[in-house]
C-alpha cells in the first residue's frame, strides 16, 4: 500500500499523522493474515527498533477507534486486527486459529433481510459480521 495513501486516511480521520501510526498501519495492511499486537511489534520493529510494544497497542486502539482497521477475536481469545473495512466475514480454523476473509453477497442480503423482517425488540442491528468456525482441508 502506498504510503502517502495510508497518510492521507489518518489526515481523513482527523488524526495527526506520526511514523508509528504510519508503521502500524501499514503493518495490518501489509501483513495480509489478520495479525495479533505481537506480530505487528515484530513486524515493525525492524524498521523502528525502539518502538515500545505499549505504543503499538495505544496505536492500534486509536486506529480501531477512528474505524480505520477492525478487531477480529478468535476462539482462543486472541484480538487480532484487520485492514479491510468492506463488508465481509471470516472463517476462522480451531486448528490452526487461521483467519480467512469471506465475501458473499447473497449471504449479506439473506442476513440484512431476515433482521429486516424480524426485528429484536429494544435493538438496532447496525452492522453483521459473521465468523464461520471449522477446519481448513488440509491435503
Amino acid at each position: 500500500m502506498n504510503i502517502t495513501i495510508l497518510k492521507n486516511r489518518l489526515v481523513e480521520k482527523g488524526l495527526r499523522v506520526t511514523p508509528q501510526r504510519v508503521a502500524i498501519l501499514e503493518a495490518v495492511e501489509r501483513l495480509h493474515n489478520h495479525p495479533t499486537a505481537e506480530k505487528i511489534f515484530e513486524y515493525i520493529r525492524k524498521k523502528f527498533p525502539n518502538v515500545a510494544e505499549g505504543t503499538v497497542y495505544k496505536v492500534l486502539d486509536t486506529l480501531v477507534s477512528n474505524q480505520l482497521i477492525r478487531k477480529v477475536n478468535t476462539e482462543k481469545d486472541i484480538m487480532r486486527y484487520d485492514a479491510i473495512l468492506e463488508n465481509h466475514h471470516h472463517l476462522y480454523c480451531r486448528e490452526s486459529d487461521r483467519i480467512e476473509d469471506y465475501f458473499d453477497e447473497e449471504l449479506n442480503k439473506v442476513i440484512e433481510k431476515h433482521f429486516k423482517n424480524k426485528m429484536i425488540p429494544g435493538f438496532k442491528v447496525e452492522e453483521i459480521r459473521l465468523q464461520l468456525i471449522g477446519k481448513f482441508n488440509t491435503r
